[in-house]
């Protein structure tokens, strides 16, 4: 079995040696880059299994490349930087991070957000439990390819973190799930007390999904509680 490959993506070197040093003694493969033409070009030649991300990258924005990986790929992403605002950590995490840890920072804490990450997508990943294609509601889903027909087939314009919820949601059909849970599925078990996240990150999946966004069916308001997939997904064979 071929080791966990990490690109770690830091401006510092002494960082990067520091982060490398710890993931190569858990035996993951690691990757380094200290600007975002050296990621572009690293994501390029060896696809990693997680990225960690700082988001000062001298001037450039962290941001920008983090909403680009989501985007493009389902590749985790743990955020880690210097950055501690609120904003900053709830506009990451909306963009598809897995994760956001501020500097200074633990490194048995780090590894052990990684190893957290990596057992969450191990499962995720069972045939059993995401099947490759999938029906709901007249849309076609195909979670591994993070792509969503609408009811006509044309493709939805979907997000990584769009996906992330969807997933959770699918994974937990007809069942009502907190919002507290929901931030878990979607984001790790470190996340920002404002649970209005999810609420703004279920408007958005609403109106790429339901018949009537206006008035949601698919994604029902579960009051005092949180939100529930009123349908079971059935396997598209």
């Amino acid at each position: 079995m071929n080791a966990r490959r990490i690109l770690v993506i830091d401006d510092e070197e002494k960082i990067r040696a520091l982060l490398r040093k710890t993931f190569e003694s858990e035996g993951f493969d690691v990757d380094e880059a200290a600007d975002i033409a050296a990621a572009r070009r690293a994501l390029s030649d060896r696809t990693p299994d997680l990225v960690t991300l700082d988001l000062n990258l001298e001037r450039e924005d962290g941001l920008d490349l983090a909403r680009e990986i989501s985007t493009e790929t389902d590749i985790p992403i743990i955020i880690i930087t210097g950055k501690g605002d609120v904003i900053d950590r709830v506009v990451g995490l909306e963009l598809g991070a897995d994760d956001y840890i501020c500097k200074p920072f633990h490194l048995r804490e780090v590894l052990a957000r990684v190893k957290t990450i990596f057992r969450r997508t191990s499962t995720k990943s069972r045939p059993d439990k995401s099947p490759e294609g999938l029906l709901l509601d007249g849309l076609r889903i195909d979670l591994d390819r993070m792509e969503v027909r609408d009811r006509n087939g044309a493709p939805c314009e979907v997000t990584a973190a769009d996906i992330k919820l969807l997933r959770a949601l699918v994974e937990n059909p007809m069942r009502p799930l907190s919002r507290d849970r929901l931030m878990d599925l979607v984001n790790g078990t470190d996340w920002s007390p404002l649970d209005r996240t999810i609420d703004n990150q279920v408007a958005r999946l609403r109106k790429k999904i339901e018949r009537d966004p206006a008035h949601p069916d698919l994604i029902r308001t579960v009051r005092g509680v949180g939100y529930m997939l009123t349908e079971r997904p059935e396997i598209d064979h």
